[in-house]
Parts: C-alpha cells; sequence; structure tokens
C-alpha cells in the first residue's frame, strides 16, 4: 500500500506543474489575441495574464526539465559536460 501511495504522490509532482505550464501557455495565448478581438476587444494586450502566463509556463517547465536532467544525469545518460564531477582520492604521501 505504501509504495502505491509514493507513486501517486510522485506522478503528482510531475503532472502539477505540467499543468501549470499548460495554463500559462493558455493564459499567454489569450492575453495575446484578446487584442484582435472584433466584438467588443479592449485593442490591447492584458499585460497581467501575459505576465502570468509567462510565470507559470517558466515554472512547469523548469520544474519538468529539471527533474528530467537530474533524473537523466543520475543514469548517466547525459552528454560528458554535463556528468557530475568526481571529487580526485587523496593518495598518502
Amino acid at each position: 500500500m505504501k509504495a502505491v501511495i509514493q507513486r501517486f504522490v510522485a506522478m503528482l509532482l510531475l503532472v502539477i506543474p505540467g499543468l501549470m505550464a499548460t495554463y500559462g501557455f493558455l493564459a499567454m495565448k489569450d492575453a495575446w489575441f484578446a487584442q484582435f478581438e472584433v466584438s467588443g476587444g479592449s485593442g490591447s494586450i492584458l499585460w497581467w495574464k501575459l505576465l502570468l502566463g509567462i510565470v507559470l509556463f517558466g515554472l512547469g517547465v523548469a520544474f519538468i526539465g529539471g527533474w528530467i536532467f537530474f533524473r537523466d544525469r543520475k543514469r548517466n545518460y547525459v552528454a560528458p559536460r554535463f556528468r557530475q564531477k568526481r571529487k580526485k582520492r587523496q593518495t598518502p604521501e
């Protein structure tokens, strides 16, 4: 039972940032295209909605990208320049 709950929490840790990024993208799209609306549109960009969308999209994508990067680093799937630096062992003199 404990493993099922752990997997559910792990899934939520990826789904929530994904939903944030999705909502951020949709908010940016809505803010941008609101200026082109013919019927009763304000004729200007909704800056608060655009900034909220940028922040949510950036945070969601950064979290998921960081999670994938550190998972791949742990499994040694990354390029040599991204691999963790190993400490040199001290040799007794």
